[in-house]
């Protein structure tokens, strides 16, 4: 092997990660504008991009590499060398660790039988993410001998968003009263005290954060404050120090932030110390480094194994037609592998699952829609697997799995966290608890309708409820864009026949939809139900979801809050 295929090898992916990194740094910095214009159809339009630009990027390295390599592209030794070097090239880059995930892609991709060999990628390279080495230019100090209206006057002041304030003066009052009610009612300011807000603004759907804490009562504090832009100008929405806010604002169910992130480790470090019990592959995803985050997860993952013994088995729940899912019991996630066969009535294709899968990776999931990592030839142990949940698979998904040895190969699945299915969690909660569970699935479907989705298959086995009582949409195969479908009333019977027809008397279309109908399936448990249909009637009426379709069409855009409404300064604003 020589040395100049080598060199070649490492110039082609360093060359394809430098183009990659700088495109979506280029893109991220269109958003500040979008944000200044409210210009929010383009300002989704670059978030598609910019996920699109991994994958974009990589075809052009893979076909390179190829025939470069061309037989040795599944020698060992040859790779070794790669990595070796490739190694050197990176060490000393601050987002090393990004680097080495592109490498992973690539060796994947170009290794034959897409292989996964921890000797030759890259899962342990750490970014420069000590704490006490956080490069101090990725924040703003204000120090605690600034009156509190001084340093919230001075944090607007610096963060300029380009346009004129609504309100500014009223903004630092409610901003100071604030931190007057939450924190300084408990503690009190000493010469040690300061508050550090992260440079880089936090850019999601129609809103922009500011991530800061302030170290008080010999800990830190963190809060965040979202601002707004409306046709009044810029304002600030509110402040929240509730840990569990904060933590929903960062979820797997939200669509990924745009900040011109400049050292990626040292900003989830610093994310981390704000959101304490995040999982850095969690923030590496937020911040829009899900590839990485991908390789974060799974060496969590390994980890894992490694320290538990328990077996993987079904997922509790009814089976589904489209997917067999599992689980390690004393982990969070569960796995989720595209059946072989569906049963009538679905009649899609295993490829036209992808799509649907495909197409929520793309769109704004606006805290109602679970994030999915997805995985080839992904390799568990075999007597890790409980003899029931090897029956299901060779059932089920037979094509997707071969052994190797004492390891279990999965050809393709989807990992997902793990939820209470919504039909489960209502069999055993108390009526309050399911109450509010039933208002949380309307939620759901109508903060979906709202982002131009209709789940198709609205049954409460495809929603589960996070350890926040939040109410999740997890299974995608019938999901369609709203805009796709057509609302109506059903028609009323004129005669006898029409009255008593065993089967509907009127035409039916493919996308038609009867909301009027959602009343007898959506909700089974009795001492709620009725609560549920007088609670949310613009659920069974076709002019609502109607009223929806023509907001979208006329291109509105409808701001998902990831905090109460309740909690907003000035609740009558809208955006």
């Amino acid at each position: 092997m020589s040395k100049e295929l080598i060199s070649n090898i490492v110039e082609t992916i360093l060359n394809g990660y430098d183009t990659y990194i700088s495109d979506f740094k280029q893109i991220t910095l269109r958003i500040p504008e979008n944000f200044k214009n409210r210009d929010w159809q383009q300002l989704h339009a670059n978030h598609r991009e910019r996920l699109r630009l991994y994958k974009d990027q990589l075809k052009a390295i893979i076909t390179t590499c190829k025939a470069l390599l061309n037989e040795k592209a599944d020698n060992k030794e040859v790779w070794a060398k790669i990595r070796e070097s490739y190694f050197h090239a990176i060490a000393s880059n601050e987002d090393r660790e990004l680097a080495g995930t592109f490498f992973n892609s690539v060796f994947r991709k170009v290794f034959p039988g897409k292989l996964i060999d921890e000797s030759l990628m890259f899962y342990d390279l750490s970014g420069t993410n000590e704490m006490d080495s956080i490069d101090e230019s990725l924040f703003r100090n204000y120090p605690a001998q600034v009156e509190l209206h001084d340093a919230f006057t001075k944090i607007l002041e610096e963060f300029d968003f380009g346009v004129p304030y609504y309100q500014k003066e009223k903004d630092i009052n409610f901003l100071v009263e604030s931190v007057k009610k939450v924190i300084l009612s408990r503690y009190k300011a000493t010469k040690e005290t300061t508050t550090q807000v992260l440079r880089d603004v936090f850019y999601r759907n129609k809103a922009a954060y500011l991530i800061g804490r302030t170290y008080l009562g010999n800990k830190w504090m963190p809060f965040i404050i979202p601002f707004l832009h409306n046709e009044k100008g810029i304002f600030a929405d509110t402040l929240i120090f509730d840990p569990n806010i904060m933590s929903g604002i960062f979820s797997y169910t939200r669509s990924y932030f745009m900040a011109p992130i400049a050292i990626p480790s040292q900003t989830v470090n610093f994310l981390q110390s704000v959101i304490q019990h995040k999982r850095p592959y969690e923030l590496y995803n937020a911040i829009g480094f899900n590839k990485h985050g991908k390789t974060a997860f799974y060496k969590d993952f390994t980890n894992h194994l490694e320290q538990s013994e328990d077996h993987f088995i079904l997922a509790e729940g009814i089976k589904g037609m489209v997917m067999t899912v599992f689980t390690l019991p004393s982990s969070n996630i569960v796995f989720k592998l595209i059946k072989d066969h569906f049963e009538p009535p679905k009649n899609m294709t295993r490829q036209q699952v992808k799509e649907k899968y495909k197409l929520v990776g793309l769109h704004d999931r606006v805290g109602r829609m679970a994030d999915t990592h997805e995985f080839e030839n992904f390799r568990l142990p075999l007597n890790r697997i409980d003899p029931l949940l090897m029956k299901e698979l060779k059932t089920n998904v037979n094509s997707l799995l071969s052994i190797e040895g004492d390891t279990l190969v999965i050809k393709h699945l989807y990992i997902e966290r793990r939820l209470r299915p919504l039909n489960l969690y209502l069999e055993t909660c108390s009526l309050e608890e399911a109450k509010h569970a039933v208002d949380e699935y309307a939620k759901a479907i109508l903060q979906m309708a709202q982002a131009n989705i209709f789940p198709g298959d609205m049954m409460t086995k495809n929603f589960g409820v996070t350890r926040q009582n939040r109410v999740i949409f997890y299974d995608y195969d019938e999901i369609e864009f709203l805009h796709c479908m057509n609302f109506r009333a059903k028609p009323k019977p004129q005669t006898y026949d029409q009255i008593y027809a065993s089967r509907p008397w009127y035409e039916i279309k493919e996308n038609d939809v009867f909301p009027e109908d959602f009343k007898r399936f959506m909700i089974g448990r009795q001492d709620v139900k009725a609560y549920f249909i007088e609670n949310n009637p613009e659920l069974f009426d076709p002019e609502y979801w109607s009223g929806i379709q023509s907001k979208l069409k006329k291109g509105e855009l409808i701001h998902a809050f990831p905090y109460p409404e309740s909690m907003r300064f000035r609740p009558e604003e809208t955006v």
